[in-house]
């Protein structure tokens, strides 16, 4: 178990010496939820300094220290001080308590949080019986359990540190030995090492090192030194270390607390009756179940039940739109429901109107943060191809790079784009997944691109070992420096709270020398990225979102309230670790009961404040009802039972549309301009198979990537096998052997080749098998093919050869797989096809292949004959297959070729006419659009 700590820092201790000094009680006053809180708030707060000083024509409250719960609430609470007073006047002082607290000079030794974390996290990873307990299968999976010890330490010290005495009478171990008696004996049983483990924490977290025993030092401090009169403002009552922190300035000054009142004669009766848990006495006697007089609810109150996300977001957007065109300057939309909150505020930004969204997001889902993530991932799977490229694509990286890459790249490439995608195309092209060494080697052909992946391969190296958090950050800080990242980052807010947020994790000057791996370090990292909210720059305040406690005494023209189904309204509890309600209750803690009353007074305060709201919520969800709120469920259940009217349904009218509807049709372009003026056998095939196809890859040059593969492909194996005959036939020629061992030699060959590809990926090891049977067939039929005197000439051999047109000169290029020679002189093109005989077949049958035809063509020397060699055996036999009638093959093609390419000259379109075979795996028919038009 771990160690207890036993002492309290000497700041609490004379914490504790101060409150349990009797005082005079604070001066408490409530007004009624409503839009006049301000007002009433103001006529309070000039009442009480009046009466302080005895000066009932008092314009000078300088003296008074006024505590808001934001910097927001100072405007809305001066005009309606200059409403009272009119004329000059000169205001209190308006202090947040934290930004009052911010001017006290900072404690000493107190830990920053990621640093107190770890500090827990690398104690608990020497507890092999806590990964136990947790089923934690790694060290980094106790990094979120330190977090939810630590956060529910802080629960403890908040509501427990105020009410520590030095009488025995109130020692915090029996209310905690109390609270868990709640439990049944099975569970006490159940959870003794869980609850333990979080007492043991909270009381060696309790000592100068605790942020919050330092804050409460600080709160005490200034109730020591009171010498102004002070006014707490807030619509919540004030938390334990608030409400000692009050009682501790009284003391010394006046204190006047302004908070709501939700004793039900404040309340309307018909909140009051359909939301009882929220009042804080019991109900009004005098007309309990009567009818409801005068206003039954406080706001024009409108529901709206949408039919779908899209239908919700388009309802919100359309009446954010109009209340804005009625001239309303302030509307908010509070997004219970995240996603159509989103999907809202992409549809007004659409319209020109932006939104000022003060619920923030996870600092973690900015585009800045994904280049941290990238470069990790890169670091982690070292330098594996995918993650490789993604981090290159990530705009915050190599664009200011101080090493100079870009520039020094400039032969070769015009900026970082083309740099990236030479490296793409190199990489997919030789299906490099990964490992820094095979990716740095693939890049020989482009140094300028090599030097690249060997910068980023240095700076992951040195992302190795152990290291304390002040090295971890130093090795990050210079990575990103050499990347050019940091430069990036300062460019853009988000990067800049990124960069400040990886220096706050260990400040300089700290002793912590505890030693943590990469795994360790990129979950820290992660996990602070994750907790820490960014809040974009926000001008125009027109059109506010806002989570529903980000409402609280505030004032709006409209109110849109996102998400008020029975999902999101209440919000569901997050259900904390260790802790029962009822332990939580006799603690003093929030519970899942307490939460959820807050939540409902912030929905009537909501009410109350506002003069127009609409409650918005998807009706149907995955083809089933969604119902509204049980908590709006019981208020038009309530103002049915009073025969008041119900709550009106609003739906924003859309504006329709008249569009010209026009049919599709089947695209056929033109483009004289791009007439090609080199051609292979593959693209005049594609023409012919679609010429929008041959458009649109060959013309356009929008090919599509190679894709990068852990598994072999056909196209693969069919280069193995190239490599391999070229090698036999090339050995047979210029070393004679004889019949009975030329399979011995092709095996061998075979097996050479095959050991080093299945050396990098076993997977091969299926096509290897698969060759073995044709090795044997092969053999014979080549034997034959010998004996009818044809003798191997050379192989993959790359030919370029003009060819003349009536305008112009198209030059025909390829590779040409083998070519025979007879003893009369005259030569065959052999092209091998990893096809049986009767694929084969049917390919020169269907005359839409002109691929041996083509050879011809290319041929230097003229060609008497063309095969095709099948590569697969049929009934244990392979052969080939004979272009027919080839020298008039050869003519029909030209002919072809050379009215083809002049009607492209001439702008004749080029339809995407290809037959169901072709587009089935063509890869430009999401640019032809074909089954639209047919």
């Amino acid at each position: 178990m771990l160690q207890k700590c036993e002492s309290i820092h000497t700041s609490s201790k004379a914490a504790l010496a101060v409150l349990s000094v009797s005082h005079m009680p604070l001066e408490s006053i409530k007004t009624v939820p409503s839009a006049n809180f301000w007002p009433d708030a103001a006529r309070a707060l000039l009442a009480a300094c009046r009466q302080a000083s005895g000066d009932q024509g008092q314009r000078d409250f300088a003296q008074w220290r006024v505590v808001l719960p934001t910097f927001a609430h100072a405007q809305p609470l001066k005009a309606a001080l200059s409403a009272q007073l009119g004329g000059t006047f000169v205001p209190p002082q308006f202090f947040t308590l934290s930004g009052w607290l911010a001017t006290l000079p900072p404690l000493p030794n107190v830990l920053p949080a990621s640093e107190r974390l770890m500090r827990l996290y690398a104690e608990l990873r020497q507890h092999g019986w806590l990964k136990k307990l947790f089923t934690a299968r790694r060290n980094t999976d106790l990094l979120p359990l330190a977090q939810t010890l630590l956060a529910l330490s802080d629960e403890l010290t908040q509501a427990l540190l105020p009410a520590l005495h030095i009488d025995a009478a109130n020692d915090p171990e029996q209310r905690w030995q109390h609270a868990l008696e709640q439990l049944s004996p099975d569970a006490r049983k159940l959870l003794s090492d869980e609850t333990q483990l979080v007492w043991s924490i909270w009381k060696s977290q309790l000592d100068a090192d605790d942020a919050i025993a330092a804050r409460f030092a600080q709160m005490l401090q200034i109730a020591e030194n009171a010498s102004q009169p002070m006014a707490w403002i807030s619509s919540v009552a004030p938390e334990p270390l608030e409400q000692a922190f009050l009682d501790a300035y009284a003391r010394r000054q006046q204190v006047l607390t302004i908070t709501l009142d939700w004793r039900a004669p404040a309340l309307l009766p018909t909140y009051a009756q359909a939301w009882p848990e929220m009042v804080e006495a019991a109900a009004d006697e005098e007309n309990p179940e009567g009818k409801i007089g005068g206003h039954a609810v406080s706001a024009a109150l409108a529901l709206c039940a949408a039919r779908s996300v899209e239908d919700e977001a388009v309802q919100g957007a359309q009446m954010v739109i109009d209340w804005l065109r009625e001239g309303k300057s302030s509307v908010a939309i509070v997004a219970q429901d995240r996603v159509v909150a989103r999907r809202i505020r992409a549809l007004l930004e659409r319209a020109q109107i932006h939104v000022a969204d003060e619920t923030g997001w996870k600092l973690s889902t900015t585009r800045a943060a994904s280049a941290i993530s990238a470069w990790f991932d890169v670091v982690t799977a070292r330098g594996e191809t995918t993650a490789l490229l993604d981090l290159l694509k990530s705009p915050f990286v190599l664009n200011e790079a101080p090493s100079g890459l870009l520039h020094d790249a400039q032969d070769g490439v015009a900026n970082k784009s083309a740099l990236v995608m030479k490296i793409e195309l190199l990489l997919r092209r030789a299906n490099v997944l990964g490992e820094w060494r095979a990716v740095i080697n693939a890049l020989t052909a482009a140094p300028a691109e090599q030097k690249t992946v060997a910068l980023l391969a240095q700076q992951a190296a040195l992302f190795s070992g152990r290291k304390n958090l002040r090295d971890w950050i130093a090795a990050t800080a210079a990575a990103l420096d050499a990347l050019g990242i940091s430069a990036a980052l300062s460019a853009d807010s988000a990067g800049q709270q990124i960069l400040q947020l990886l220096q706050n994790i260990a400040p300089p000057g700290n002793d912590f020398a505890a030693l943590f791996s990469f795994p360790e370090w990129r979950a820290l990292v992660n996990l602070q990225l994750d907790d820490t909210s960014f809040i974009s720059a926000i001008n125009d305040r027109r059109v506010v979102m806002l989570p529903l406690n980000g409402a609280r005494l505030r004032t709006f023209d409209a109110v849109l309230v996102v998400g008020a189904d029975a999902d999101h309204l209440p919000s569901q509890p997050q259900e904390t670790l260790f802790f029962a309600n009822t332990v939580r209750r006799e603690l003093g803690l929030a519970t899942r009961e307490s939460r959820q009353r807050q939540q409902l007074r912030d929905v009537v305060e909501l009410l109350a404040m506002n003069p127009q709201v609409v409650l918005s919520w998807q009706a149907h969800k995955d083809g089933e009802p969604n119902p509204v709120s049980p908590w709006i469920q019981r208020l038009q259940l309530t103002l049915a039972r009073s025969e008041a009217p119900a709550l009106p349904e609003r739906r924003a009218a859309i504006a329709s549309q008249s569009l010209l509807a026009t049919p599709t049709t089947m695209p056929a372009p033109a483009a004289p301009q791009l007439t090609p003026s080199r051609l292979t056998a593959s693209a005049y095939n594609s023409f012919i198979a679609c010429p929008y196809q041959f458009f649109a890859r060959r013309m356009l040059g929008l090919a599509s990537l190679d894709e990068l593969s852990d598994l072999p492909e056909k196209r693969d194996y069919g280069g193995w096998l190239h490599e391999i005959l070229e090698t036999y036939h090339e050995t047979l020629r210029d070393q004679p052997c004889p019949l009975d061992q030329r399979e011995s030699l092709l095996v061998d060959i075979s097996k050479k080749l095959f050991d080093s590809v299945i050396a990098k990926n076993a997977a091969a090891l299926g096509y290897y098998s698969r060759w073995q049977k044709v090795i044997s067939a092969y053999v014979v039929w080549a034997n034959e093919h010998e004996a009818q005197g044809w003798s191997f000439v050379f192989g993959e051999q790359a030919y370029e050869k003009p060819m003349a047109l009536p305008d112009r000169e198209l030059m025909l290029h390829g590779r040409i797989d083998r070519v025979d020679e007879n003893d009369a002189g005259e030569r065959a093109v052999l092209d091998y096809k990893t096809n049986n005989l009767g694929v084969l077949n049917k390919k020169l049958k269907d005359h839409e292949d002109h691929q041996l035809a083509f050879y011809g063509l290319l041929s230097d020397r003229p060609v008497a004959a063309a095969h095709y060699v099948a590569l697969e055996t049929t009934k244990d036999k392979v052969g080939d297959v004979s272009a027919p009638d080839y020298d008039e093959a050869q003519r029909a093609l030209a002919a072809q070729i050379s009215v083809n390419v002049q009607a492209i000259a001439r702008g004749v379109g080029l339809p995407a006419n290809g037959v169901a075979s072709v587009c089935q795996y063509c890869d430009v028919r999401g640019l032809c659009r074909k089954g639209a038009w047919e």
